[in-house]
This record gives C-alpha cells, structure tokens and sequence, in this order.
C-alpha cells in the first residue's frame, strides 16, 4: 500500500483535475481502507498488493464522495503494485514513505487529516525501493483518470485491472 501522504496527493490531485470541491469525505474515503490490521478486508482481496477492485464492486458503490475515495484508494494501491513497484521490502518501504512525505507535502501542498497526523512520520534519507519521479508519475496518473470509467472496465472484466504481479 502506498503511504498516507501518497493516497492524499492523490486525492488532493484527482479533486482539483476533476473539478470537484475539496471534500473531507473524498480523503477520508481514500485513508479509511489502511485505517486497520487485516488489510485483506478492506482491500478486497488477500493484501493490498492484489487489491481486487471487482469484489470492491460487487459490494458497493461509488455514488458517494466517501465512496469514491475509497474506490480511487483501492485504484491506487492496484497500479502501484502492479505497475509501479518491482520489489518490495516491508521494513524499507515504509522507511521509504517517511523519506518520501516531506516532499510529497511541500510539492502537492498537502492538508494533512487529523486521523493521520500520528501516522504520518519523517526521515532523512534516500528511499531505495521508491523513486520521486516513480511516486510522482502514480500520483499523475491516478488522479487523470475518470472513477466511472474504470467502474465500467472493471464490470466488464478489462483485464488492466484483474491481473497481478507477484512482488512478494
């Protein structure tokens, strides 16, 4: 799962793209899926890396800002595992966030949830496992894309969002 800072640029980005008013909702939406220990839960599918947006689907919809930040967080998590990562190493990944937010925060000019500011840490560093131009082409790409497009595809089995990669 990318890290808190990643998912509300992200939001932050598909908000002001799109359009749409900020919405307190729409964030919440997009950190609630992390907001626990048994990810397979609210990732539909085994763990964040195989994130299964169909079983998502089938259970919900996206016809509330929560909702909607909820499904872009999920849409995130897919392409980061499955296009953007090629490793993965849990303790340096996370050590890769905290390398990685204050920049994040300055570039996107993040408004920081009071559900995560305690959550949401810093180091001076190099991220090894990520890249700023890796992050920044996630978070471009998923905030130009249109939520009820990828509805559709993944309704319609589009294979782009059922297949995965083994990173583990």
């Amino acid at each position: 799962m990318p890290g808190y800072i990643i998912h509300i640029a992200t939001a932050q980005e598909y908000l002001r793209k799109h359009k749409k008013e900020f919405s307190e909702e729409f964030i919440e939406g997009t950190i609630a899926p992390d907001f626990t220990n048994d990810k397979s839960k609210t990732h539909y599918g085994k763990s964040p890396a195989y994130t299964n947006l169909n079983n998502f689907l089938q259970n919900n919809s996206i016809d509330t800002d929560f909702n909607k930040g909820y499904f872009l967080h999920l849409v995130t998590d897919y392409l980061f595992y499955n296009k953007y990562l090629t490793k993965i190493s849990k303790p340096q990944i996370y050590d890769d966030y905290d390398f990685t937010n204050k920049y994040l925060i300055e570039k996107y000019n993040i408004i920081i949830p009071k559900s995560v500011k305690d959550k949401v840490f810093f180091k001076e560093g190099k991220p090894q496992l990520l890249s700023l131009e890796m992050v920044n082409k996630l978070i471009e790409e998923v905030s130009n894309l249109n939520l009820e497009d990828i509805q559709k595809e993944v309704k319609n089995n589009n294979p782009i969002w059922n297949s995965y990669k083994n990173l583990v």
